[in-house]
């Protein structure tokens, strides 16, 4: 199959993909609410000829397994959904291509043009939220496939296509694809990465830090109270000094990036009354960490910053705060840009857009880092994004499609064709 001929049957399937990405945002599939997403995509698998699958999340397996994530939630009933497109012939190399159904909330509703989960064509670009992070990344992948199967080709290696959960808090859903058996020769994730190839990035810790403080009335609280809610800042300049430290000599390739670490603050809860002075307050914090550091490493660094807050602070000194872990704690990841995958996927990517990709590092985690650590070569490339985790999120359609013919020339490239008794295309 050349280039011309496969270019244009996947392009022949961008109303497909079109019609499988809407169908895809308008499913709110927000943790503990993906099932709606992952029988959206269990159809259009199955819709591709493929083999799907259930693969269910398994809390106790999760919790001992290397690389896992704490959590406090209930995971029972929760899948991924793998499609599985067997060889048709000999030789060739495997591949997973790989992308979350989890989104993450939409936060101010009420700052949306749209609502976020009606999805909204406007030219080229398609809104809502999930549409770019990382839903249109699914479609593509899935069309890609489609676009060969239709055409009468098989990989000459497996592949094989998983839609997973859980990927914007734990990763839990690539980690229980690999429990189950998972693996190939490589693996391509089809986050919103356009102009380049994602080589590189950090890994992730959650936090939340519990406050104590002492109530009273407010008429009173200059003399009798000790506000958690005010004590919490003196907690936040601590980090936000070890955030500085840490950005202070990158290693590379995160040298090239001007703030590489990033703390970020998500979520502030205290007080219960706004004449009482705020007993308690909890600070709910994202840090990222470089690779080659753990998760316990950044532990550490994090607790050592609110004790120093602690012993600076006098609101903080008589009850110090504790710091707890509940959701990402995984580290960062590499691969070397002379891997085969890097290379043969840019060689298509080069082909498609007509010239090479770049290879870059990310400030952000993704689901790669659970594939370098089984020993699979891992790397990101999708569609155009903008506004992805913000208000107004939206993809590119063209870049879907274009996003999709990149991955069917990889396809082929990698995994070689095979088409009818005894030809073979590679």
């Amino acid at each position: 199959m050349n280039d011309g001929a496969l270019l244009d049957a996947v392009a022949a399937e961008a109303g497909w993909m079109e019609e499988l990405l809407v169908s895809l945002v308008e499913a709110p599939t927000t943790l503990g609410n993906e099932e709606p997403g992952q029988r959206v995509m269990e159809e259009a698998l199955a819709d591709c000829g493929l083999k799907v699958r259930s693969v269910p999340l398994d809390a106790d397996a999760l919790r001992s397994a290397e690389g896992a994530s704490p959590f406090s939630w209930d995971v029972s009933g929760k899948r991924n959904v793998v499609a599985d497109w067997p060889a048709g012939g000999g030789g060739g190399r495997s591949l997973i291509l790989n992308g979350h159904i989890d989104v993450v909330p939409p936060a101010a509703e009420e700052l949306w043009a749209r609502p976020p989960f009606a999805a909204a064509r406007e030219g080229d670009w398609l809104y809502g939220r999930g549409a770019g992070d990382m839903k249109a990344g699914l479609a593509a992948m899935a069309g890609a496939v489609r676009a060969l199967s239709r055409a009468g080709y098989a990989p000459l290696a497996p592949v094989q296509l998983q839609s997973v959960v859980e990927e914007e808090c734990t990763g839990h859903g690539a980690l229980q694809c690999l429990l189950d058996g998972a693996r190939a020769d490589a693996c391509v994730i089809t986050e919103p990465h356009p102009d380049h190839l994602t080589t590189a990035q950090v890994g992730v810790l959650w936090f939340h830090v519990d406050i104590a403080g002492v109530p009273a009335h407010a008429a009173r609280a200059s003399r009798l109270g000790v506000g958690a809610v005010e004590a919490a800042c003196a907690v936040l300049a601590a980090l936000r000094r070890l955030e500085r430290r840490l950005n202070e000599d990158p290693p590379p390739p995160f040298d090239a990036l001007e703030h590489p670490i990033n703390l970020n603050p998500g979520v502030i809860s205290g007080g219960d009354w706004p004449s009482t002075v705020a007993a308690t307050c909890t600070l709910s914090c994202r840090i990222g960490l470089y690779p080659g550091q753990s998760p316990d490493e950044m532990r550490a660094l994090v607790e050592g910053a609110v004790a120093e807050a602690a012993s600076e602070d006098p609101r903080l000194a008589q009850r110090p705060p504790r710091v707890r872990y509940d959701g990402f704690a995984c580290e960062g990841a590499v691969v070397d840009g002379e891997e085969p995958v890097v290379r043969a996927l840019a060689a298509a990517y080069e082909r498609v857009r007509g010239e090479r990709p770049g290879l870059e590092a990310t400030t952000a985690t993704t689901d790669a880092r659970h594939f370098v650590r089984a020993g699979i070569p891992a790397v990101c490339f999708g569609p155009r994004a903008e506004n992805i985790h913000g208000i107004d999120e939206r993809v590119s359609l063209r870049s879907v499609v274009e996003t999709a013919q990149v991955l069917g020339l990889f396809i082929r490239d990698w995994c070689g064709l095979v088409r009818g008794p005894g030809k073979e295309e590679r």
